[in-house]
């Protein structure tokens, strides 16, 4: 029996995931699912009729470690166009699924939770609105959905919170305070998140306006956003990356060139220096093989009359 979950395990996580609405965040089935802090396993979630399949599959040999069936339609929440899956916590003892929904928008939005080492179900809320998942604090006290709140417009959100202890949906959003009134509009295109899991830096890229980040603080519920001097053109060639213990944010093209880097104490941007393509080296080089082929000449002409002078 475990050989031929095995079997159709892999069989299913090499076949294209199926996709929920088509607009991130989305949640998936199939495809290559969320991973265990350390690596050593992965959650994939497949369909079964009008049920769940949940696999915990081990990275290194691809045994399957154990599994669950969950009532309804869920998957691996994948909140960026990247297609990196999420809702596992950072310590490594939540695991949330996403339900998965084909027709946009739709009424109601459901999240279940779940043990990561036995796979038993925790608990299960439903919202009413059109919500999808976004972040999950280290601890998994804390989930943090983005709710659309314009059915004819897909980028215009808010971010909500749910407070995982007592299953419901806090009031409020969570929102840059020195930008009220500002509803976020674009599409989620990547995201970094640092070591510890508490931040998560989300690249937006809007064609109307200029591209953004969402900074999450997961752990005390702010946010704060960095407009990026770019408008139009093609934002999918933005990259980010976390560099000096986390202090600073990178923003860099596809490229490898360096454009602008984010201070995230104070949220500063400041020109990217160095990192690019080294001209200036090329330059001193061929100027030094330039002065030396020079030399040689003069030298050898030099070398040439020291001779006719001497014959």
């Amino acid at each position: 029996m475990t050989r031929l979950l095995l079997v159709l395990a892999a069989a299913l996580c090499a076949a294209p995931a199926a996709l929920a609405d088509g607009i991130a965040p989305f949640a998936t089935q199939g495809g290559p699912g969320v991973t265990t802090p350390d690596g050593t396993a992965r959650f994939v979630a497949l369909t079964a009729g009008d049920a769940t399949n949940v696999i915990k599959i081990d990275t290194e040999d691809g045994s399957v470690l154990t599994s669950t069936t969950v009532p309804g339609a869920f998957g691996v929440a994948m909140p960026t166009y990247a297609g990196v899956g999420e809702g596992l916590s950072a310590d490594g003892k939540t695991l949330v699924l996403a339900d998965v929904v084909r027709s946009w928008p739709h009424a109601r939005s459901s999240f279940v939770f779940l043990d990561p080492k036995s796979l038993r179900l925790r608990n299960r809320i439903t919202l009413r609105g059109d919500f999808a998942f976004d972040a999950l604090s280290p601890d998994g006290s804390r989930l943090y959905v983005i709710q659309h709140v314009d059915s004819n417009d897909t980028t215009r959100y808010v971010v909500r919170m749910i407070d995982t202890q007592s299953m419901r949906l806090l009031a409020g959003r969570i929102a840059d305070r020195s930008q009220r009134g500002w509803v976020m509009a674009g599409y989620p295109l990547m995201r970094v998140t640092s070591a510890d899991g508490r931040w998560v830096y989300t690249l937006y890229g809007n064609q109307k306006n200029v591209p953004f980040i969402h900074a999450l603080d997961t752990t005390a519920g702010v946010a704060h956003c960095i407009g990026l001097p770019l408008r139009g053109g093609d934002q999918t060639n933005l990259i980010l990356g976390l560099r000096n213990d986390g202090r600073t944010l990178a923003v860099h093209w596809l490229s490898g060139r360096q454009w602008v880097n984010v201070d995230t104490r104070t949220w500063r941007l400041s020109p990217a220096r160095g990192g690019g393509f080294p001209w200036w080296l090329i330059v001193a080089v061929l100027g030094a093989v330039l002065l030396a082929s020079a030399g040689g000449r003069v030298l050898s002409r030099a070398r040439r009359r020291r001779v006719l002078r001497f014959a």
